[in-house]
């Protein structure tokens, strides 16, 4: 499961935005691990709680860890944190499904920082790679529109067209700020950028108060919400650090280009609750059936977060997404589900999540 076969530069810094993030901890590991300087930037480097678990990375592993403070929404903030970085990993951005304002709370940070953080890029002169982390969402919004615009399987060529601020926010989110790096990565031709494309990513988190909208979809299993019946809601479904893994190969191997799906295996609410049986379901209210798509029409809204419109869309929909592009081109590897959502489910269950 190692970056055994790539051939990491650890002479040249690079810089992780959000580094005390979910996805991010895991790459920030990777590199700390292959002996790399690592610049990342947090809103408050001083907050020790926050950052305590990037610290003892620091101390524990072979590469050197620097932590600078910027905001996604303050331009020239990357400054420092950029200045002899070879490498730029761009991961901060929000995962939330349950917002105020999705303008604010959504669009803005990760349109904004995106813009933000390539356009410092662009005045950085060491830096000859960006590495940018999107999602799926930004190829489809609803489960539906893989059926009826694709044919049933997801590809790389694929853009989400039916996701609105008061439609999916946070695939338009998504949408938006990939469409941007890329406008902004194709008018010029001095840095090359890549781009990871996840799935839902799930698993066990390095740090301690993960805020990724993937624990409240587990956290689901654990607390009785599920019991009953879980619905057939499709996706795909990632292990955080097989996706760390994929993002050291989109920044190090030299022929990387475009974008890369990034994701292990279909799944649905159901089944990945299921998967939690055999471990889990003495001690825990795991649910044992799926719950039919007319019930979850009529409960869904008032277990989750989501419309009519939603459930409509998502529910019992069977599609594919194609990850072989990340296999030939990035050598990705992909771990069982059932090991993933396990070591996830354990993880919580160990810091009280479900009581």
């Amino acid at each position: 499961m190692e970056n055994a076969s790539l051939s990491i530069d650890t002479q040249t810094p690079v810089m992780v935005t959000g580094a005390s993030g979910y996805v991010a901890g895991w790459i920030v590991h990777d590199l700390l691990a292959a002996g790399v300087t690592v610049h990342g930037t947090v809103r408050d480097p001083g907050n020790a709680a926050k950052v305590a678990h990037l610290s003892d990375m620091d101390a524990r592993l072979p590469g050197t860890l620097k932590l600078f403070k910027a905001d996604l929404l303050d331009p020239g903030s990357f400054s420092e944190a950029m200045t002899g970085c070879g490498i730029v990993f761009h991961t901060a951005s929000p995962f939330t499904v349950s917002v105020d304002d999705p303008q604010a709370d959504l669009v803005d940070p990760a349109l904004n920082g995106t813009r933000n953080v390539l356009e410092q890029v662009d005045k950085c002169p060491s830096v000859d790679r960006v590495v940018l982390t999107s999602s799926v969402v930004a190829m489809y919004g609803d489960m539906a529109d893989i059926v009826e615009d694709h044919g049933g399987t997801l590809t790389e060529d694929a853009w989400n067209t039916t996701s609105s601020l008061d439609h999916q926010p946070y695939a338009f989110s998504k949408l938006l700020a990939e469409r941007e790096a890329w406008r902004i990565a194709d008018a010029q031709d001095r840095w090359k950028m890549t781009v990871i494309n996840p799935s839902l990513v799930i698993g066990p988190a390095i740090g301690p108060a993960p805020t990724s909208e993937s624990f409240e979809i587990v956290k689901a299993y654990g607390d009785g919400r599920t019991k009953t019946g879980a619905p057939r809601m499709n996706f795909g479904v990632v292990d955080v650090r097989d996706l760390a893994r994929a993002h050291l190969a989109a920044a190090y191997l030299p022929d990387a280009t475009g974008r890369h799906i990034i994701s292990g295996t279909m799944t649905d609410m159901a089944e990945m609750g299921m998967l939690l049986k055999d471990r889990f379901g003495a001690d825990y209210p795991i649910p044992t059936r799926a719950m039919p798509k007319w019930l979850f029409w009529l409960v869904g809204p008032l277990l989750a977060p989501v419309t009519r419109q939603y459930i409509s869309r998502n529910v019992g929909h069977p599609i594919e997404i194609d990850n072989s592009k990340s296999i030939g081109a990035l050598g990705q590897t992909y771990r069982p589900l059932k090991t993933t959502i396990e070591d996830m489910f354990a993880q919580m269950a160990e810091r009280g999540a479900f009581h």
